[in-house]
């Protein structure tokens, strides 16, 4: 994640990001005994409830704030502050988990690779990130605003691959793929008129880095009024969040790439 993050505000006002993973962790499947991963944890939510099925857990994360606050419901000695590219733990794992983080993370392989080198042989990769189109609307919105106001195009910060292209890595990085889902999750904002100004603040700082302090709250503004008819529904935002999870196991034969990428993705590989 990156640097600067406000964590009580992140949990009080985006805690969907947690609260729609229940059916992630459930596909983790997390056993009594074994040991997972949370990488990028964040507020330690999703950690903790690893931990109650049973297993023993390591969480982490790159931001100093969300480390404070994951250590608040795991204790101090079992959450990292590391960069998702560039970790090492005290022990290997065997499974490693990762809700809305990877693609903070802008240089994927290195971070398959890290996966890879802390998992033992057979452990699962079990993880969900924004996928091919997510947040499309709000970056055109954006983008529209700044051309407007003769500012320079935001350059987008994260990383948001396809299944084909997120597939390749994980096969290159040795793993297997076993499920591969590429799918909409058009996802209500809280804040009421202010959602999708909120949602900026928080998560687009990048975005809008080159704005002036000054202007901000115009171009936020005019950036809301240009998303609104795709993307404010019956008075609320609703924000047109795209997401790819798979399944990846750790070592053994290669994967069918083509034919086994068609039959997990199905319909829903777009």
């Amino acid at each position: 994640m990156s640097a600067g993050w406000d964590a009580d505000r992140y949990q009080r006002q985006f805690g969907f990001v947690s609260g729609m993973a229940g059916d992630l962790v459930e596909l983790l499947g997390p056993r009594t005994g074994e040991v997972v991963l949370d990488l990028g944890c964040g507020t330690g939510e999703l950690a903790a409830s690893i931990a109650a099925a049973g297993a023993r857990v390591w969480a982490l994360d790159s931001d100093p704030a969300m480390v404070a606050a994951a250590r608040g419901r795991l204790g101090d000695d079992r959450v990292l502050l590391a960069d998702g590219h560039a970790f090492a733990l005290p022990e290997p794992v065997d499974a490693v988990f990762s809700n809305a983080a990877l693609h903070w993370m802008p240089r994927p392989a290195e971070v398959i690779g890290r996966v890879r080198a802390a998992l033992r042989p057979g452990g699962r990769f079990v993880a969900e990130l924004g996928g091919a189109g997510n947040i499309d609307a709000i970056l055109e919105a954006l983008g529209a605003t700044m051309a407007e106001a003769g500012l320079p195009a935001p350059e987008c910060p994260w990383y948001f691959p396809t299944p084909g292209q997120y597939a390749t890595l994980l096969e290159a990085g040795g793993f297997r793929v076993a499920r591969m889902e590429h799918f909409p999750r058009p996802t209500p904002l809280a804040g009421g008129p202010d959602g999708l100004a909120d949602w900026l603040t928080m998560f687009g700082g990048q975005l809008t880095a080159a704005v002036p302090a000054s202007e901000l709250p115009g171009v936020l503004a005019r950036a809301g009024e240009l998303a609104a008819p795709r993307l404010r529904h019956d008075g609320r935002w609703v924000a047109d969040y795209w997401r790819l999870r798979f399944v990846a196991v750790a070592g053994g034969e290669a994967a069918r790439p083509a034919k086994l990428h068609r039959q997990m993705a199905g319909d829903r590989d777009r």
